[in-house]
């Protein structure tokens, strides 16, 4: 099965969140940022591994603090996804892949489309159930 790492790195109280670029498969949507492990890798390593690709940065990866299998139908590939608190300095971050990134506070999250794949997670972390504030 595939595995996909993705970060909720946060700074001042707000996360980064990230949108696709323009003519990417699900355009315009927005995600958290990370990607796909390869193989032999860890699920921290392949993590430290995006964002040093996606955002130009070194980060820390902390604990997981959510995971879920999903699908989507017009890929028709079987994922888990599993989510990482991280830190990486704010000031260092550069988007290198994304249409857009932004710094959100939690309850903000549900005001923007979010890959169908991150919704319960946004859900939950806008009402609190989930927090990503760690330190590092």
């Amino acid at each position: 099965m595939l595995t996909v790492v993705a970060a909720l790195i946060q700074h001042e109280g707000k996360l980064l969140v990230c949108q696709r670029r323009r003519g990417s498969r699900f355009e315009l949507q927005w995600e958290f940022p990370g990607g796909k492990r390869e193989d032999g890798e860890t699920l921290p390593g392949a993590l430290a591994r995006e964002l040093q690709e996606e955002l130009g940065v070194t980060a820390q990866i902390g604990p997981e603090l959510h995971r879920l299998h999903h699908q989507y139908p017009s890929t028709g590939v079987p994922f888990e996804l599993v989510f990482f608190a991280a830190s990486a300095p704010a000031d260092q971050i550069q988007n290198r892949e994304f249409e857009r990134i932004e710094w959100r506070r939690p309850e903000e999250l549900p005001e923007l489309d979010f890959l169908e794949a991150d919704r319960d997670l946004v859900a939950r972390l806008a009402s609190g159930a989930i927090r990503a504030d760690w330190a590092g």
